[in-house]
């Protein structure tokens, strides 16, 4: 008999039928086996010698019990359906939307797809990088621009982006911004938080107007907010004459029928591409997206896909210019971006790809047809439409019968815009019918004309101008025309899951950015439609669910972190440095202390903290590190001797970038805070803290949190991310507060400072994997999935210390959650780099630990708690076995110029081709370590990617068809 789900008993929550034991990987058995290796007799016992016993709290985290995966799963059910998911035409950015089922279920939810990592490994991320390539043309052929960057977090913070910029491409102009006030107010908001800081001026304005002096750009909407649609073309034109340049928001579906921004003249194209397949998700996650001129390839912020070769010559895809490069520049870079939407653009792109131009023309007609007939039945019934050229939104006029409006709409199960007492807002989308606009109307208290021979019905065109018409054409490429059946798109998206690595196939041991297991109840409910289908302006009494589990996740972040308040806004962990730089800054500015400016930041940190620094108006002094990865507290204290007054924050990564628990770290807090300063402690190590230790207890003031590292959040290639910011109670009253939902900021004051990304609670679709991974886990679970994570990186680092030297250690030669093998003396002596390790680990089926960072020539392991032993063995047995080829290049048996390691990695088209001139035989190259008859042998598509030469010939859409002929 098959037991229903809502009634089969709940497995114990204890032992090995447990959620945590399946969580984490290795058995009790295995346990012993590492515990005995690294020399301890107890995960407790190897807390007491890892931890410093200043920061250690003992006391159990006060969370609620451990439920089992059914009862978690029936309750996150209940929360789904507290949310009424309505007929939203609430529009200003979010849409309804159709997400085509092939698309849903295989690459939404399909582990291959949203467990892979960022692609800083091209020749292992071909199909991701293929994928976004499709999204970069899509959006660059749409918007009529010449490139797009591999997306955006969304469309405020791609506007805020885009301001940037244009000040950095025409900084002698001024520093005066002109933002068009038919602008989603959440843009403006944005707008807003991001200029002050960087000592610009914003004037929202009607762009119109003659534009003030010393004004370097302007922001159009096209389509406006309101819905207004007119011609932008003489705006940028005398924008141009006074030497502004202009950015311009757009929608895409609208593009399809609207002849683009960029074909008008505009030097950047900002606006999301949510409505492409992505669910609303109560405001997010979804990709936004930027393109703009040749001409900006190099100062473009974020991601940009492009086109190279690989050794023997075939095309191949990799991060172009810009990759990582706010760890190189620092404070200098163009953005503090360290993510982007990739799994949503993925799904936007792929969107594109299903439907093609066609379908996506067939689409924007049909919906900007019911929105014009919309309109003419509300005018001939006596409502005023108050703009006479649209795409899909409507402003109308009630005088003083918008609530009335409103409250019969919700009647009918619609939720229309507020704008003010006599104006309301809709947008039509894909999934309207005309059975929606009859609901319109009747909430207008009208009727639909019937068909007859004395009322014409409305036409598409009616309210789209032809001055305006697109006759363009865009997705021209054969990708968007071959795939629209079902099976020849099922086979599309399967041959681009198996050229990559994801966590489905392989541990991908990278340091700082915790890969663990993201697990399928945790995952299942971010499609349902109590949590997929929901606006996020939607009325707070249809979201009770929704803020529900906002509530409880706030409490349970506090209690994790031992701060006071948290703010779920920031979409990314680089934006959750961004608000919590911007509440130490207000903070010391409501005391008066404007002179606190200063930002120091240990030379071992993520170049996202020192970007974020730059973007929140500070600026950068690097304090160095000892011999031993720890902060030099000589140096530290030299640097608030001489900066004292002016020292406005230290940031500091704990456990540290080289995989220490620095053992002065409540003395570093109390030194910076006995300078007036704060101390900001950067939250990406924080899966070596849960249970064990509360930063807000220690000695810091804030912290941001990777929900997409430590809270089972996955990747996705690059995306989504959710970094919270955690407060002391003295900073709450700065977290980001929000333009159209109040509540999401700080409760009981005056918002000081403004909101960071376009939705109130960010990316709050995927917030209920937390909640379910914290709920699954309880405090004791917890605490034991910490002590795993550092017992492994311990084992890994104990099993490998003979053949490559562990970089740092702490008390009694132990490590943190990660280990860092210094690769550089072998690079001495034999001329093997990191590079090679790095790709020889691809022939044994590995994605390669973090390379040269912190440290240039080495190689940052992070092993997380979810993997097995047999899994940890068999990444030190690859390990060991790449030594022992370096061994034997240096014993002179294979040339430094042509071995494993240096041809590494070793596709199938090469290990198979008619030719071999390498002294080495076939059998090591295709299979190293004698893995000869291990099932799922990996082949990476392509050989060494060359990204000089992709560097020098940048190509960042679909190359066309020709150039894989001979692939």
């Amino acid at each position: 008999m098959t037991i229903a789900p809502e009634t089969a008993p709940a497995p114990p929550l204890t032992g090995p039928e447990s959620f945590a034991a399946r969580h984490i990987g290795p058995d009790d058995a295995e346990l012993a086996t590492m515990l005995a290796t690294v020399g301890v007799d107890s995960l407790d016992a190897l807390l007491d010698a890892v931890v410093p016993p200043a920061i250690r709290s003992d006391q159990r985290l006060d969370l609620p019990e451990a439920r089992s995966e059914v009862e978690v799963t029936a309750a996150l059910r209940a929360l789904a359906a507290d949310n009424t998911v309505r007929t939203s035409l609430i529009g200003t950015g979010w849409y309804a939307t159709v997400t085509p089922p092939v698309i849903r279920r295989n690459v939404l939810e399909n582990p291959a797809w949203y467990t892979a990592y960022t692609p800083y490994q091209p020749e292992i991320s071909q199909g991701r990088l293929e994928a976004v390539l499709n999204f970069q043309t899509m959006v660059a052929e749409l918007t009529g621009t010449e490139l797009a960057n591999a997306s955006m977090l969304d469309e405020a913070t791609a506007a805020a982006e885009a301001m940037a910029l244009v000040h950095r491409v025409n900084p002698k102009a001024g520093t005066v911004f002109v933002a068009d006030a038919d602008t989603h107010p959440q843009t403006l908001a944005v707008l807003a938080t991001r200029a002050e800081p960087l000592g610009l001026e914003l004037v929202v304005a009607d762009p119109a107007e003659p534009l003030p002096d010393g004004c370097f750009g302007l922001l159009v909407s096209h389509p406006g907010s309101s819905g207004a649609v007119r011609d932008i073309a003489p705006i940028i034109d005398r924008a141009h004459d006074g030497g502004a340049l202009v950015v311009a928001t757009t929608d895409l579906l609208a593009c399809c029928l609207m002849t683009p921004p960029g074909e008008l003249g505009a030097d950047v194209v900002v606006g999301s591409t949510q409505r492409f397949g992505v669910p609303m998700g109560f405001g997010g996650p979804s990709a936004g997206f930027l393109s703009t001129r040749e001409a900006y390839k190099r100062t473009l912020p974020g991601r940009l896909v492009g086109v190279s070769i690989d050794a023997a010559g075939r095309p191949a895809y990799r991060l172009a210019l810009q990759t990582r490069e706010q760890h190189i520049r620092r404070e200098k870079a163009t953005s503090n971006i360290c993510t982007a939407q990739v799994l949503l653009a993925v799904m936007a792109g792929m969107y594109g790809v299903w439907h093609g131009p066609e379908g996506l023309t067939r689409i924007a007609t049909r919906v900007h047809g019911l929105t014009a007939q919309l309109a003419a039945e509300l005018a001939r019934t006596g409502v005023t439409v108050v703009h006479e050229h649209f795409f899909d939104t409507l402003t109308v006029r009630v005088p003083g019968r918008a609530a009335e409006v409103l409250t019969a709409a919700a009647e009918r199960g619609l939720d229309l815009r507020p704008v003010d007492d006599d104006h309301l807002g809709l947008s039509l989308d894909e999934t309207s019918t005309e059975a929606t606009v009859e609901r319109v109307l009747a909430a207008f208290g009208a009727t639909l004309a019937p068909a007859t021979g004395d009322v014409a019905p409305a036409t598409v065109g009616d309210a789209l101008p032809g001055a305006l018409r697109r006759t363009s054409p865009f997705c021209t490429h054969p990708v968007f025309h071959r795939h629209h059946s079902e099976t020849e798109m099922l086979r599309y998206l399967r041959r681009l899951a198996d050229a990559d690595l994801a966590l489905d196939r392989t541990m991908i041991p990278l340091g700082s950015c915790t890969m663990k297991l993201n697990a399928t109840t945790e995952m299942e409910p971010v499609s349902w439609p109590g949590f997929a289908d929901i606006h996020p302006f939607a009325p707070a009494a249809d979201t009770a669910g929704y803020r529900t589990l906002i509530g409880d996740l706030e409490r349970w972040l506090c209690e994790i972190t031992g701060y006071d308040a948290v703010s779920l806004q920031p979409n990314a962990g680089s934006q959750g440095e961004f608000a919590g730089l911007l509440a130490i800054r207000a903070w010391h500015r409501s005391r008066g202390d404007r002179n606190r400016d200063v930002c120091l930041i240990p030379a071992s940190a993520h170049g996202t903290n020192a970007a974020s620094a730059a973007m929140a108006g500070m600026r950068v002094v690097v304090v160095a590190c000892d011999a031993d990865g720890n902060v030099d507290l000589d140096d530290l204290d030299a640097k608030l001797e001489e900066l004292g007054p002016n020292v406005a924050a230290l940031m500091v990564t704990y456990p540290s970038t080289h995989g220490v628990f620095e053992e002065a770290i409540g003395e570093i807090c109390a030194a910076v805070h006995d300078a007036g300063g704060q101390v900001y402690l950067d939250g990406a190590n924080l899966n070596a803290l849960v249970g064990v230790a509360r930063p807000g207890r220690f000695g810091a003031d804030v912290s941001h949190l990777n929900l997409h590292k430590t809270f089972c959040i996955p990747h996705g290639g690059g995306g989504p991310g959710v970094g919270p910011v955690a407060v002391r109670s003295h900073l709450a009253p700065f977290l980001p507060s929000h333009p159209v939902v109040p509540v999401a900021g700080p409760v009981g004051a005056n918002p000081v400072v403004g909101p960071v990304s376009s939705a109130p609670w960010g990316s709050a679709g995927i917030l209920p994997i937390p909640w379910a991974y914290i709920a699954l886990m309880g405090p004791d679970g917890l605490r034991r999935a910490t002590a795993v994570a550092i017992l492994s990186a311990n084992y890994v680092a104990r099993r490998l210390r003979d053949a490559f030297p562990i970089l740092y250690t702490g008390r009694d030669g132990l490590v943190a959650h990660e280990c860092i093998l210094d690769i550089r003396p072998l690079t001495r002596a034999t001329g093997i780099t990191v590079d090679d390790v790095a790709k020889r680990l691809i022939d044994h089926g590995f994605h390669a630990p973090t390379m040269s960072f912190p440290v240039a020539g080495t190689l940052m392991v992070e092993t997380t708690e979810s993997e097995s032993l047999t899994e940890l063995d068999r990444f030190c047995e690859a390990m060991l076995s790449i030594r022992a080829e370096i061994d034997t290049v240096a014993a002179g048996t294979w040339p430094v110029d042509d071995n494993p390691l240096c041809n590494a990695p070793h596709p199938a088209a090469d290990v198979g081709d008619d030719e071999w001139t390498h002294p080495y035989p076939r059998r090591v190259a295709g299979w190293p370590g004698g893995g000869a008859d291990r099932l799922g042998k990996y082949w990476p598509p392509v050989s060494r990617i060359d990204g000089a030469y992709g560097d020098r010939n940048v190509m960042c859409s679909c190359p066309p068809v020709e150039a894989f002929a001979d692939a």
